[in-house]
């Protein structure tokens, strides 16, 4: 059984580019490609073992990085260099990197600009133009949204360094029947592991059992607990352990 889902968290291939260089300090003019491509890679890498399916951009910008990691690792011979010179005139080279940077700068400028206009609807959505009444019932929900804290890629990275740290159980016997949890019982089991520890529980204590199915059902689960409210995830400092909190009362069984 293949588990397949699309993350619609996932803002394109130029926002996990985002991701890394605000995450590692890289400097957006100057990109060190050896460095931002590995990560990239391990991010894809990543979502392959969990068999998420990976959208076709992703590969595409995965193609291009290496693409220009090859071109500015491939010495030019002197004739290169003196018919460019002789073409161009005293025109510098381009930097293979410069359309790259282009596309990210301008990535960023409508990032930006879209979370202004964000901003300004949830100002607007405050201002009420009708006489004064009970208001009571359009109070907004205190609790924090479950993702504001540790976004989709900080999840990945956390169960990639789990991955790292452990190794896939190898089975004993050549064929192995293997008893597959259902991804909605497997979130009735995490919040019920969580009213055991008082509602918090860290992440990498989730996966007790490193087996293929069961880390791909308990890492879909966390995911659809966190669109559900049920859970919230906190990372107090960068690369430390995520933290699960109990939401309870959010959270509704529909089934």
């Amino acid at each position: 059984m293949e588990y397949s889902v699309k993350i619609d968290a996932f803002e394109g291939p130029l926002d996990l580019l985002l991701h890394l260089i605000n995450r590692y300090e890289i400097d957006i003019y100057d990109i060190p490609m050896a460095q931002i491509t590995k990560q990239y890679l391990n991010f894809i890498h990543t979502m392959q073992q969990l068999e998420l399916d990976v959208a076709s951009e992703y590969l595409v910008m995965a193609a291009t990085l290496l693409a220009i990691k090859s071109k500015m690792l491939l010495p030019k011979n002197e004739e290169t260099l003196d018919e460019e010179l002789e073409f161009n005139g005293d025109e510098m080279e381009e930097d293979p990197r410069d359309e790259l940077m282009k596309r990210l700068l301008e990535y960023r400028k409508y990032k930006e600009a879209a979370t202004h206009l964000k901003e300004f609807e949830q100002d607007r959505s405050l201002l009420y133009t009708r006489p004064p009444g009970n208001l009571a019932q359009y109070i907004p929900d205190n609790r924090e949204n479950p993702i504001s804290d540790v976004s989709l890629y900080d999840m990945l990275s956390a169960l990639q360094q789990l991955m790292k740290r452990k190794k896939w159980k190898e089975p004993k016997l050549t064929t192995v029947q293997r008893q597959e949890i259902p991804i909605q019982q497997r979130m009735e089991q995490i919040l019920e592991e969580l009213d055991k520890v008082k509602g918090r529980q860290s992440f990498s204590s989730l996966f007790p059992v490193f087996e293929r199915s069961y880390i791909v059902v308990t890492f879909l689960a966390v995911l659809e607990l966190m669109k559900n409210n049920a859970i919230t995830c906190v990372q107090e400092k960068n690369f430390e352990d995520i933290y699960i909190y109990s939401m309870k009362g959010v959270y509704k069984d529909e089934a």
